[in-house]
């Protein structure tokens, strides 16, 4: 494992986080409980949820997964969605001081903790002020409650705005973003990755296997195996519409390289500009194994180079 600050702040995380979305309901409390340690024992140090997740099921069950451990890790999660009435009524305007307050409050609770290392908005709110939505975070950040702040699903101008914002008014900047980005899907990299490197803000990539089609489990006119995430009835246009030309591309890069397409995937993701950490979703303990494990690969830049050009 190696270990990255995250953006110019000092708040420091594995190169592989822990995305807990399947906590709580595809995966029961004694599986996050055995994933959660092993990923602790293997460096993990970035554990990444939402009140959403599992209807907070997921805070739950990695409030109680970490128990002792709690103070070895990061925890962070997110605010900003529709809960459902979970919180109560939010009248469309979660990123208000009043939601927030609810918000965060409901998830201290469910993971069982005095603090939460990282508080992200997941998802911008278009009738709340910016101002309004970093004031109340400041706030938090200032009680103790909330260590540092982020953004999740911003546009580009929506984080140098953000960023603006806080260091005109000296409120607690945002010193993450958490986005979609792989090397199949490589369209952050137009504009955010440069917004956020002027403003300092370090990458948190969600969805780095793409649905699990970088995981080399997939195959071009081949049904998904019984089993997988696009086995599911749901999932099935993924695979239909896949671009396996890129994969199979991938493929053969990783090939070339000795690696598998997952270390390519994870590892390939890791090194390029300002991602601190990837955060890949896992459902076991094997998972997490292969995760961390993708990491011994250490591309030269000759291999980031080849890889830009195909991908």
């Amino acid at each position: 494992m190696t270990y990255r600050q995250l953006g110019d702040s000092g708040l420091t995380v594995s190169a592989v986080g822990i995305g807990c979305n399947a906590f709580g309901w595809r995966i029961d409390a004694e599986t996050t409980t055995e994933l959660v340690h092993r990923a602790v024992d293997l460096g993990v140090t970035l554990f990444d949820t939402a009140d959403t997740y599992g209807f907070g099921e997921s805070e739950t069950l990695l409030g109680a997964a970490l128990g002792q451990r709690r103070e070895d890790v990061i925890v962070a999660t997110k605010f900003g969605m529709d809960t459902h009435g979970a919180n109560g009524p939010d009248w469309g305007v979660r990123g208000s001081r009043r939601y927030i307050r609810k918000a965060v409050e409901a998830s201290l609770r469910r993971l069982g903790t005095d603090w939460i290392d990282l508080y992200q908005m997941h998802t911008p709110d278009p009738n709340t002020p910016i101002e309004e939505t970093l004031a109340a975070l400041s706030e938090l950040v200032a009680e103790g409650k909330v260590r540092y702040v982020g953004s999740s699903n911003f546009a580009a101008w929506q984080v140098v705005d953000a960023d603006w914002t806080a260091r005109s008014s000296g409120y607690e900047r945002f010193i993450s973003a958490q986005n979609k980005y792989s090397l199949y899907d490589r369209s952050a990299e137009a504009e955010l990755m440069p917004a956020a490197a002027r403003a300092g803000v370090g990458l948190l990539p969600y969805y780095p296997l793409e649905y699990g089609l970088l995981t080399g489990k997939y195959r071009r006119d081949e049904p998904a195996p019984a089993g997988t995430r696009l086995a599911e009835p749901r999932q099935a246009a993924r695979l239909r519409d896949a671009d396996f030309d890129r994969i199979e591309a991938l493929e053969r890069y990783a090939a070339e390289r000795g690696v598998g397409l997952l270390d390519v995937a994870i590892a390939g993701l890791a090194a390029q500009p300002g991602v601190a950490s990837v955060i890949a979703g896992v459902t076991s303990a094997a998972q997490v194994e292969a995760n961390v494990g993708a990491l011994a690969w250490r591309p030269t830049p000759a291999d980031l180079a080849a890889l830009d050009q195909l991908a």
